[in-house]
């Protein structure tokens, strides 16, 4: 008699589909900068704590975080966004020639400055580093109408290689409902999955496959406080579901884990995976939708493709900044669970 697949061998088999895989990403490319401090002493000059520089990091923040986690689950990304001429562009780019990601979609503009999020992190020899500040620099003027033109250009050449769109709006321009509108006017999208994590604006992208936002971000856009009541945080899910058209929608909850919703069936709850205690949940939601995506791209259900975003934000958060899954930690997490 033949035995029934377990669910960890269907998830195996979905992640052994991504290095099949090309995807677009259209998004917000960040610097994410990291400078770790050790605690000298406290300054004479104003009640702050003086550092002694340790080491400086620059890795890809926003868009450029989702970009780095689909490499890393072994998919073939196909980025488009903008960068300034400057060193955290410069960064960006060569981080992901590292990963030999493509850069063509990629448009440096002069006199425009990279997006850059700057943490200091302070702590002494023996004790884990603590974020003490965040300094943010951001382009002073808005996109100008070639840049807009080129992002919806190079958007529609990769669709037709891409076996999905990922969309990351952070509210820099680069990704906006009316480059995604032009883009799907424009071009066959061909029943590939669309995908959107937006920080403002997730009721602008109705239409697209599937929208991956956070709890706080489902009560922003309906003007409402859910809390701990399931109910309410149900009601609020199927409002948006039907209010942009999804296949499917899927709520991160930090600690709670998250809830998906396939369209036409109940959503499912699933708790988090790994501790309660986290060592950092910077950038978590990329590597939620990054890996939400790839698995919707590789013919995966709703729940099935929620699974795996949580086994793999369950894996990021216990790393410190901004990181990565790989695909060989995905599988060994699906395995040994």
């Amino acid at each position: 008699m033949q035995r029934a697949p377990k669910a960890s061998d269907r998830l195996v088999k979905i992640i052994d589909e991504f290095p099949k895989l090309s995807i677009t990403v259209l998004g917000d490319l960040i610097a994410d900068e990291f400078i770790y401090g050790e605690i000298s002493r406290v300054s004479r000059e104003a009640p702050v704590l003086i550092l002694r520089h340790r080491d400086r990091t620059v890795v890809p923040g926003g868009a450029g975080n989702a970009i780095y986690n689909l490499a890393d689950l072994g998919v073939n990304v196909l980025p488009v966004g903008v960068i300034g001429d400057d060193e955290p562009g410069r960064l960006l780019l060569q981080a992901f020639r590292r990963k030999r990601i493509s850069v063509s979609g990629i448009r440096r503009i002069k006199g425009r400055n990279t997006i850059t999020k700057t943490r200091v992190l302070a702590g002494t020899t023996h004790s884990a580093r603590q974020q003490v500040i965040r300094v943010d620099r951001e382009p002073e003027e808005a996109l100008d109408r070639a840049s807009i033109h080129e992002l919806i250009y190079e958007t529609r050449g990769y669709i037709h290689a891409s076996d999905a769109l990922l969309i990351s709006d952070y509210g820099y321009g680069a990704a906006t409902p009316q480059i995604y509108s032009n883009v799907r006017s424009k071009a066959a999208l061909n029943g590939i999955p669309v995908t959107v994590d937006s920080r403002y604006r997730t009721l602008d992208y109705a239409g697209v496959t599937a929208a991956t936002p956070n709890e706080p971000e489902l009560e922003e856009a309906l003007r409402i406080r859910i809390g701990n009541d399931d109910d309410t945080l149900v009601k609020a899910g199927n409002a948006i579901l039907q209010r942009m058209k999804l296949q499917s929608l899927l709520v991160t909850r930090g600690k709670d884990g998250m809830v998906v919703f396939p369209k036409s069936k109940k959503p499912v709850f699933i708790p988090i995976y790994g501790p309660d205690e986290v060592a950092d949940v910077t950038g978590a939601g990329d590597t939620v939708i990054a890996t939400y995506t790839a698995a919707l791209a590789a013919g995966a259900d709703a729940e099935s493709a929620a699974r795996l975003a949580n086994y793999a934000g369950g894996i990021v958060v216990m790393k410190r900044g901004t990181a990565t899954v790989t695909r060989d930690e995905l599988l060994r997490a699906v395995m040994e669970s």
